[in-house]
């Protein structure tokens, strides 16, 4: 049984809008897929170590070094510091590859600042989430792996020996002699010394140019969490298909929620959940092409489901292409990440009914209203039918945004977002003189407001619930204020709040949920939902408890400021798919609240000092 995994947070990203891979410390790459992120791997040993292959670099008798990247950039930099000198290896991917995704390159600069170091290389592709073992194949200047209508060629000044379907070298790099690797998807050209500085500058260049710009006087995140927000816009955009629009949830599949157990997924897909999240986060630092792309995507999913009765049936995710069939099946061969099994790839919670994507969608529709975006004849169409469903569905049981396996319930957040879909579209309909049977949408809305309050609220917990009469609680309750169902200072919101801190939350972290959800063993406490307990003590106006709870949270983020989806709250150890979108979409909303509440809090201390 192999042992020898790293942490999730010894892990850097790079990526090129096409596709990503993780980078390990120890200058292996343990995760990447050609040509598209969602495509099957070439390197796994993140799911297995031994079998399912790995690209690493690294000096002789060295087994970690520093990681950093190159400014607000996605290009990674490792740095060993030897007795003999410090070597440095920078990974990246040009961004212009997207363009072309059947040929694309990772390129490997290894340099040294005084004297000179030895490392060893080892080459080790197996294709197809490692079904495929390559023979390797010299050629020229590199080495080739092949299957099908798939090749990689690994380009290498570095004279390499082939031991079947493993290639391994040693090496010497000396002050001022760098040497270049390039891997490239697709084709097997050469890439000179110079056209690989090129690169390198190019894509420093990219990046640095689209990351969050500010006068950090005036910018909106001020803080101590400014360089994480600006790091979660990264990791967003490289998580973004430049050609739809879709963001993935994560670039990784079947990291488990806890080590050992079975609650592994394939994130690798765009949730209809996080419409109004990710729009609102993408405006707010100033990423407005990205918000608006992100928003058309939606659109165009969305406006392929013909009307039937008025009512829509949509999957709660699609592929980043608009794939619809996300068939879930596992590989047994793969021991899985530090032998958490089964390895999956699909994602059986498409076929699941969540009734919350309609709220989420139209609260999507009216942000993006807030932010200057038109809403057409066209889009009210689609709204009006997306509301219309609600209104139609609501009373019904499913599956709720946590896609619990345990079968159908009435799960309350269900129903807050059947609301928002009310809602919001009423308020789109007054503003914008659409029409609309705002009668019987008025009718809908107060039903549903009066269901949850009555089925949905636990007077022995004095806390809103997971579902509809039981006595479960579930962090989703915690966006009862901020979607606007209920004021902060209402008494159960407050109880809310304080049961949560009691019940929900460990070491300063929140938990989804501590019922039964079909599935055996636990889980870490849940990244976001953390964030929105900052979120609902901002609006209460508890702004030191909100500070308290954000920094306490990044404590546990990565050295290179990247999140996975949930964290043990004993050890501090990051789990589940990494990096997370939906993490660090929370981190960007909260940060930007918090901020934005401290920056009012300070002026208003100021001019109350003035009088």
């Amino acid at each position: 049984m192999a042992t020898n995994y790293k942490r999730l947070e010894e892990y850097g990203l790079i990526g090129n809008l096409a596709t990503c891979a993780l980078v390990g410390r120890d200058g292996s790459i343990d995760w990447c897929c050609f040509p598209h992120l969602e495509s099957p791997s070439v390197f796994a040993a993140i799911l297995d170590s031994e079998q399912g292959g790995h690209f690493y670099i690294r000096p002789q008798g060295h087994d970690g070094g520093k990681q950093t990247y190159v400014g607000n950039t996605n290009v990674l930099q490792t740095t060993f510091q030897m007795a003999m000198g410090s070597v440095s290896i920078t990974d990246f991917m040009p961004v212009k590859d997207h363009t072309d995704p059947l040929h694309q390159t990772l390129l490997r600069k290894v340099s040294c600042s005084g004297g000179s170091v030895e490392l060893d290389i080892e080459f080790k592709p197996r294709f197809d989430y490692a079904r495929f073992v390559p023979p390797l194949e010299s050629a020229g200047e590199g080495t080739v792996a092949q299957w099908e209508d798939h090749l990689l060629f690994l380009q290498s000044h570095v004279p390499l020996d082939l031991d079947g379907a493993v290639a391994r070298g040693t090496f010497t790099v000396k002050e001022g002699e760098p040497q270049w690797f390039v891997l490239r998807y697709g084709d097997s050209s050469l890439t000179a010394p110079a056209e690989c500085e090129h690169l390198l500058e190019a894509t420093t260049e990219f990046w640095s140019d689209w990351a969050h710009q500010c006068d950090m006087d005036r910018c909106v995140v001020r803080g101590p969490w400014h360089d994480h927000v600006v790091r979660s816009g990264l990791v967003l955009k490289l998580l973004t298909h430049p050609e739809t629009g879709a963001i993935a949830a994560a670039p990784t599949t079947s990291l488990p929620e806890v080590i050992g157990g079975v609650r592994n997924w394939d994130y690798r897909f765009a949730w209809i959940r996080d419409a109004s999240f990710t729009v609102q986060s993408l405006y707010s630092l100033g990423h407005v092409t990205e918000a608006l792309q992100y928003f058309r995507w939606l659109k165009g999913i969305c406006q392929e489901f013909q009307a039937r009765d008025d009512h829509l049936d949509m999957q709660v995710m699609y592929g980043l292409h608009g794939e619809q069939d996300l068939e879930e099946y596992i590989l047994d061969h793969l021991s899985g990440y530090r032998n958490s099994a089964p390895v999956r790839v699909g994602n059986a919670a498409a076929e699941q009914i969540q009734l919350d994507v309609y709220g989420e969608l139209v609260n999507a529709f009216y942000e993006t209203r807030r932010y200057g975006e038109e809403i057409t004849e066209d889009d009210w169409d689609f709204v009006r039918r997306i509301v219309n469903t609600a209104c139609q569905t609501w009373d019904t049981e499913d599956s709720g945004i946590w896609e619990v396996r345990g079968g159908p319930r009435h799960f309350t957040y269900s129903k807050l977002m059947c609301w928002v879909a009310l809602d919001r579209g009423i308020q789109l309909a007054e503003k914008g003189g659409f029409d609309a049977p705002l009668e019987t949408w008025n009718k809908t809305r107060h039903e549903i407001r009066q269901a949850i309050l009555e089925r949905g609220f636990s007077e022995k917990l004095n806390s809103f619930v997971q579902s509809f009469d039981s006595e479960v609680m579930d962090a989703t309750s915690l966006l009862v204020p901020i979607m606007g169902f209920l004021p902060p200072e209402h008494p159960h919101v407050q109880g809310t709040i304080r049961a949560t801190l009691e019940h929900l939350t460990s070491n300063g972290m929140v938990y989804r949920y501590l019922g039964d959800d079909g599935l055996p063993g636990q889980e870490g406490t849940f990244v976001i939902c953390t964030f929105w307990l900052v979120d609902a003590l901002v609006m209460c106006g508890e702004l030191q408890k909100a500070e308290e709870l954000l920094l306490g949270l990044l404590d546990h983020i990565s050295p290179l400021g990247l999140l996975a989806e949930e964290i043990d709250p004993v050890s501090g150890q990051q789990l589940g798919n990494f990096p997370q979108a939906f993490s660090h979409i929370g981190l960007m909303n909260s940060a930007l609240r918090l901020g934005w509440a401290l920056a009012k809090q300070r002026a208003r201390e100021a001019r109350e000092e003035q009088d």
